[in-house]
């Protein structure tokens, strides 16, 4: 398995898992991506951009990262390309960091999207600003390993059926959810949290490092 870390625009903070999910990741920055890197203490391989938001006053071992320079007027975002480049170097699995906040809604809306179109074609994907983190879910049981009390949400990009929670707090047992429902917003982990879903496409958020306005 060859992972990469994708640094994105988005908020980010440094946590133990954070760390953990990195360790040994080949890295590509998107753009003002670039910034994370001093925080995680990367150097990547590739900078990848219109550059029209270079953070100011880089280390030169960050602003000697080689470049893939693309036009400001392009069809896809920096994060999309930054992406592709990695997956073309040969990734199966991708932590995008910087995935969520920012200015701008439309790119953590994209990632979201994107991180499900990629996992169901085969690519592993985690989406995280260290506080929180997002996991498609694909079409069967999935497990997975966050503490008693962890907040999640189950986000539904289309009607959902056939969606069982266990080991939560408001425990699921095959039901139906429209899409658009509140339903799954909002739910605890209580024990070994397990999710299946029968039908449909949903994402997991979860907040294992839940800030302190939170």
């Amino acid at each position: 398995m060859s992972t990469f870390t994708i640094l994105l625009g988005g908020d980010l903070i440094r946590t133990p898992r954070l760390d953990h999910q990195i360790e040994g990741c080949r890295v590509i920055a998107a753009d003002a991506g670039i910034g994370h890197a001093r925080l995680l203490g990367l150097v990547p391989e590739l900078w990848v951009g219109d550059f029209d938001s270079v953070p100011a006053n880089l280390p030169d071992d960050l602003a000697a990262v080689p470049r893939q320079t693309f036009p400001a007027e392009k069809d896809k975002t920096d994060g999309e390309l930054a992406i592709a480049a990695a997956l073309e170097r040969g990734a199966t699995r991708l932590v995008l960091a910087g995935a969520f906040g920012g200015k701008r809604a439309d790119h953590a809306f994209l990632h979201l999207s994107l991180a499900l179109r990629l996992a169901e074609t085969g690519t592993g994907v985690v989406l995280t600003s260290g506080a929180q983190e997002g996991v498609p879910l694909l079409l069967g049981k999935t497990g997975f390993d966050y503490t008693d009390g962890t907040l999640f949400s189950i986000l539904g990009f289309s009607d959902l059926a056939g969606l069982t929670v266990a080991g939560a707090k408001w425990p699921l047992n095959q039901v139906e959810v429209a899409f658009g429902s509140s339903l799954t917003i909002s739910n605890e982990v209580r024990g070994g949290l397990e999710i299946a879903l029968g039908h449909g496409r949903a994402l997991l958020l979860a907040h294992p490092y839940p800030l302190p306005e939170s």
